[in-house]
């Protein structure tokens, strides 16, 4: 009898806990403070545009896009005196065009916001990033990916610390080719090729690498990216444009913080969040804050083109067959439910249509265009 009443009061004592839990958001969740956050850096090229970016902060639980800040007032100073203003090219993109600068010079950003705020950045020396040795890739059998990696070198052993970006393109096709049109009422050849796309996109995450604890400034097959053969990006043709930037170690230090921060996996081990801001500062009022790290630097750039043929041609349900009448928005009579487009003539007098469902011959629907890039 003892042992009945021990079990029953135990799961009492459990509903009473259970009873007790309360959903906790912490107040920086729900937090609208709306900070400047500042993405870019001084491009020392002398070939390619300098390019700012500048947003607000929203709160975790947001579900709309980040706030654009537009008509700012920015300009790189250097250390000298002189100084670059940039222009609004885009919604909240401030940019400078290409120009020759004093690589031993120093030189910070200045912004200024429609609200009065005005933030300025340190001075910062200018990183000069030696050139990209090779751009490769490998195929992982047990990944079922492809791997592509980067290489370089610094013979003067001065840059140790590097940043890198890269945009991807690739060619694909839809399953079936759609030659035909509807146009005023009657079918005709298609004049655009809406079965061959390119699609591009750009890196997401943080890339970094480091030298300080090899005995060479060397940097020798770091994997940037991997692409799942399974997208079939790399079926066709596949080119990945390379990005490099030789990084200051205290801009090193601020990217490798942020990575840790905004890149864990979720597990019980990964480093806490925490705030990391970066080298600019509200000139008035130290309690508004700004997110982002101004630095100077030369980039350097490769491009690298594979066709490995990897993944599988895509597959769709097989095309229909129409009465050629049905091709008109006239011809009530034919019941065709859903919307196709016409890949060809078919029948013995060309008296039908073959036809497929828009996902199955428009390319466009997956993402990408049809205009073919000039490097292609």
């Amino acid at each position: 009898m003892r042992y009945w009443f021990l079990k029953i009061g135990f799961f009492v004592l459990l509903l009473i806990v259970d009873s007790c839990i309360e959903p906790f958001s912490p107040p920086e969740t729900n937090s609208d403070e709306g900070y400047l956050v500042i993405d870019g850096f001084l491009n020392m090229n002398g070939t390619d545009s300098t390019r700012i970016e500048l947003r607000r902060t929203q709160n975790i639980n947001a579900n709309h896009l980040p706030i654009i800040e537009t008509g700012a007032q920015l300009a790189v100073e250097e250390e000298n005196g002189e100084s670059f203003t940039l222009t609004e090219t885009g919604s909240g993109i401030y940019t400078l065009p290409p120009r020759q600068y004093n690589r031993s010079g120093k030189y910070r950003l200045s912004i200024k916001t429609n609200d009065g705020q005005e933030y300025l950045s340190e001075y910062v020396s200018a990183s000069i990033t030696p050139a990209i040795d090779s751009v490769t890739y490998k195929v992982d059998g047990g990944l079922n990916a492809a791997i592509f990696q980067v290489n370089t070198h610094d013979t003067q052993g001065k840059t140790q610390f590097y940043r890198w970006k890269f945009e991807e393109t690739w060619e694909y096709e839809a399953a079936y080719y759609s030659a035909l049109e509807l146009r005023n009422d009657s079918v005709v050849v298609r004049n655009e090729n809406i079965n061959k796309c390119w699609g591009k996109l750009r890196s997401g995450s943080i890339l970094l690498g480091s030298t300080v604890k090899l005995s060479s400034d060397v940097i020798k097959d770091l994997p940037i990216n991997r692409v799942p053969i399974s997208t079939n990006k790399l079926f066709i043709k596949y080119s990945i444009l390379v990005r490099q930037y030789g990084l200051s170690r205290q801009a090193f230090e601020y990217w490798t913080d942020l990575a840790k921060t905004t890149q864990g996996t979720g597990s019980l081990f990964d480093v806490l969040p925490s705030q990391v801001t970066g080298n600019i500062r509200n000139t008035t009022d130290p309690r508004i804050l700004a997110f982002g790290y101004f630095s100077a630097a030369t980039e350097e750039t490769k491009r690298y083109t594979v066709s490995p043929r990897l993944g599988t041609f895509p597959r769709c349900t097989e095309p229909d067959t129409i009465p050629i009448r049905c091709g008109s928005r006239d011809a009530d009579e034919c019941a065709v439910n859903t919307p196709k487009l016409f890949l060809t003539y078919w029948g013995a007098r060309s008296d039908s249509l073959l036809v497929a469902s828009h996902s199955c011959a428009d390319c466009r629907l997956q993402g990408g265009t049809t205009e073919r890039p000039s490097y292609w």
